[in-house]
């Protein structure tokens, strides 16, 4: 009898908890703060205020990113009420605009310095002493020397490139970063295979998506952008779509035309999804078997494009530049 009213509780309890311990964590990218001159990479501060008191209201937990990272090198799932909060470049403006509205939340964060802005003074980026004023309330981690296209690079330009940014950090801050941002979000196999052989914790691209844990690759874990007036509600409801792989196209299209999706999933009970490319929003398709064969024939207009897959709420994307 004992026996039965444990057995019970057992399933009760995981059928009250299984939400959480099936559902996703999500990472957000921000870049300049209350800076109009650039809308495709400004947040307001009144919208920044109005994502961080709908945080605070639904009871979303905003965590250290490596606090995260260390649930997805594990193998363990990310609570869906889980939020970790990341800045690209070094933009002054967050130091200016952008930290006093994280210092009033107390709200942790990640900032990922593009070093050869600060190193050479730029006007509209953060300086060494600034940067170790931050520090005290966040994490600074490394996001490139120069900016510049890996994927147009070769592999002693990139690691050049690293080697020179990492070393002005140890030399100004006295901190060897364990994370690292892809600049543009831009990378390939080749790119991820110099990258890798740093020995980051982990690489984050910049890719609308979810963090599950369980089966998120710690070298390329999704973080979704929240520019001008970005759908935050949305993206907080996306988890991670498990078991893609993305066979077609493998590089990016020279005529700036996709003419084939090909898609396998793990999950061979999907029978319906969605394609994502880039200038072409969404598309229903058929999956067989677990694959997905689509003749698209879409053209793209960017040198940087994204293909995804949807199946409900889950997601996946992947990108592809020139």
């Amino acid at each position: 009898m004992l026996d039965m009213f444990k057995t019970k509780v057992l399933l009760f309890l995981y059928l009250l908890l299984s939400p959480y311990l099936m559902s996703d964590g999500h990472i957000f990218v921000y870049h300049r703060f209350d800076d109009n001159r650039y809308p495709t990479t400004n947040t307001s501060i009144s919208e920044l205020k109005k994502e961080f008191n709908y945080f605070k209201k639904h009871h979303y937990q905003v965590v250290p990113l490596m606090q995260m990272v260390n649930k997805i090198k594990a193998g363990e799932a990310v609570p869906d009420k889980w939020v970790a909060l990341t800045i690209d470049d070094g933009f002054k403006s967050f130091y200016t605009n952008g930290l006093p509205i994280f210092k009033a939340f107390n709200y942790p964060f990640t900032l990922f310095v593009a070093v050869k802005y600060t190193e050479k003074k730029y006007k509209d980026y953060v300086s060494w002493k600034q940067l170790k004023e931050i520090a005290k309330y966040g994490d600074v981690e490394f996001h490139s020397y120069g900016h510049g296209h890996y994927g147009q690079m070769s592999n002693d330009a990139i690691r050049a490139d690293m080697d020179k940014g990492l070393a002005l950090m140890k030399k100004h801050l006295n901190y060897t970063p364990k994370l690292f941002v892809y600049p543009y979000g831009e990378y390939d196999d080749r790119v991820d295979q110099v990258v890798k052989s740093y020995g980051f914790e982990a690489v984050f691209n910049q890719n609308i998506g979810a963090v599950n844990g369980t089966c998120t690759n710690p070298y390329d874990i999704d973080r979704s952008a929240l520019v001008g007036h970005a759908p935050f509600k949305l993206y907080l409801k996306f988890q991670e779509l498990c078991g893609v792989t993305f066979e077609e196209p493998s590089s990016f299209p020279q005529d700036k035309i996709v003419k084939t999706v090909k898609v396998t999933l793990e999950d061979k009970s999907i029978t319906n999804a969605e394609i994502f490319i880039s200038n072409n929003g969404w598309h229903r398709v058929k999956v067989k078997d677990g694959k997905i064969l689509w003749h698209a024939n879409k053209k793209v207009k960017l040198d940087r494009i994204k293909i995804g897959v949807k199946v409900k709420n889950k997601i996946k994307l992947m990108v592809l530049s020139k």
